[in-house]
């Protein structure tokens, strides 16, 4: 495993400094240092990965600086489980804006959590930071179902059938206003089986250009600048990337272009059967009629046949389907990629389809989902803050749709990204992911990312599908 804090912690006097340096750079990224705050908080645990061994104790050193000046102020504090209520509770007056706090321990696999809480004249300033203990060691809370395989063969199979009559591909319309001398792109309308419906951008290198050479991160003005040379064959590997959760359209097609610059077909895809092009006010109203923004999360959940997630996981399928049907497909490499909900549903469709070659996912939600029974943090999207959301049958359904059962079933190479900070995603969810994975797999652990990543880390997950291309 790799990431920042194993760079401290091979040499952390040397890079202290450059490691602040780098947060300022990726502000407008970063939760932790919000775009345009006056107050800066620096925690730095004495760990420098930010890990301990169960009972052992952490202790963080804490800063708090406004406009830069560092501030002599009283610091209440909380600390607890990840995710979970405060178990003790404290306060730590700074002196020249520093001071240490005693985190103690955990005797279980797990994470703590300490939350900080700092007035400064009027204005109030909050910040947290989470250090592990032997999450290697963390476990899921979900069950298997002895059912598991042939209930996704089975609806996989069914979708297909229903569905043999029609064209698979619905609608498939050139985008000229995404479309550059690089790639064309496409709007998507694609059969899922006899009901359902989903909608994608597909963006397909030109035939006439190649990929490029360099796989040093750049800016994204010369990302869109670089022009690739010719390829001759126009043959491409593909790429399927499932979205975050939400009730949304496709808001930025063009952001991930590198893609298709890279040399890779990438179909960007959505899960609701709502056509990108509507308007704004359309999609408040679509919204609405959910009671709220992820509601479908909720819907049909007394039952594993008939849970909405059940045709979204399906259409993952349906769409590698059609990918694999292009003539510029190189026949070969099956990719798929994304974050939060879309890390889940691309580790999902690792783990139902061997037809995919490698999987790289941020932060996965839908995550040992159950996992509160167990007193402990669970997985987005926390069905314990809602009312009678973790019964015995819901649970029960749950455990057909938990990536922990995908993710044990994996067999392609794995790239998965994860922060601790996170209070989406939590930590404690993506390490039982990560520990269920037997497949070759690596690891980008950024412990003081709260819910995202950055252009950089984005771009190096698109190197890494270049690595792992299959050759003839």
């Amino acid at each position: 495993m790799q990431g920042v804090a194993e760079l401290l912690s091979t040499s952390f006097p040397r890079y202290a400094c450059l490691f602040v340096i780098f947060l300022f750079s990726h502000i407008t990224f970063s939760e932790n240092y919000p775009y345009r705050s006056d107050f800066l908080w620096l925690t730095s645990p004495n760990h420098a990965d930010w890990l301990y061994r169960t009972g052992e104790k952490a202790k963080v050193d804490v800063g708090l600086y406004l406009y830069g000046v560092p501030q002599d102020v009283e610091v209440s504090y909380e600390i607890g489980p990840d995710m979970m209520p405060a178990s003790s509770h404290g306060k730590v007056k700074l002196k020249n804006g520093r001071a240490v706090i005693d985190m103690g321990t955990m005797r279980q696999p797990g994470f703590l959590d300490l939350r900080l809480t700092a007035t400064v004249g009027d204005k109030k300033s909050q910040h947290h930071v989470k250090v592990g203990f032997s999450p290697e060691q963390l476990k899921p809370y979900t069950k298997n179902p002895t059912d598991f395989d042939a209930f996704w063969k089975a609806n996989i199979e069914m979708a297909r059938q229903e569905a043999k009559n029609d064209k698979l591909v619905m609608k498939c319309e050139k985008v000229d206003k995404y479309s550059t001398d690089a790639f064309d792109c496409y709007l998507l309308k694609l059969k899922v089986d006899s009901r359902h419906a989903v909608y994608g951008y597909l963006t397909k290198p030109k035939a006439a250009f190649k990929r490029e050479q360099s796989d040093a991160p750049i800016s994204s003005a010369e990302r869109e600048q670089a022009r690739p040379q010719g390829n001759a064959e126009g043959k491409y590997p593909v790429v399927l990337c499932p979205p975050g959760a939400g009730i949304k359209t496709i808001k930025e097609p063009m952001r991930n272009t590198y893609y298709a610059r890279n040399g890779f077909i990438r179909l960007e895809m959505e899960i609701h059967g709502l056509n990108p092009e509507m308007t704004d006010e359309q999609f408040k109203e679509i919204t609405s009629a959910f009671d709220y923004e992820n509601g479908y999360l909720t819907n049909g959940l007394d039952s594993k046949e008939n849970y909405y997630m059940k045709h979204v996981y399906v259409a993952c399928i349906r769409a590698l389907d059609y990918l694999m049907s292009l003539s510029e497909w190189d026949g070969k490499n099956v990719f798929v990629q994304g974050g939060s909900q879309g890390g889940a549903l691309s580790l999902i469709t690792a783990g139902l389809d061997p037809r995919v070659t490698a999987c790289v996912a941020n932060h996965p939600a839908l995550s040992d989902m159950a996992g509160y029974l167990d007193h402990r943090a669970g997985g987005y999207p926390h069905f314990n803050r809602l009312n009678n959301m973790l019964t015995p049958e819901k649970v029960e359904t749950l455990a057909y749709y938990d990536v922990v059962n995908f993710a044990r079933r994996i067999t392609c190479p794995v790239f998965l990204t994860w922060g601790y900070n996170d209070n989406v995603c939590p930590p404690t969810t993506s390490y039982i992911v990560w520990n269920l994975i037997t497949a070759p797999k690596e690891s980008l652990i950024t412990p003081v990312n709260e819910h995202w990543t950055s252009e950089t880390t984005n771009y190096r997950q698109m190197t890494w599908l270049k690595e792992q291309l299959k050759k003839d």
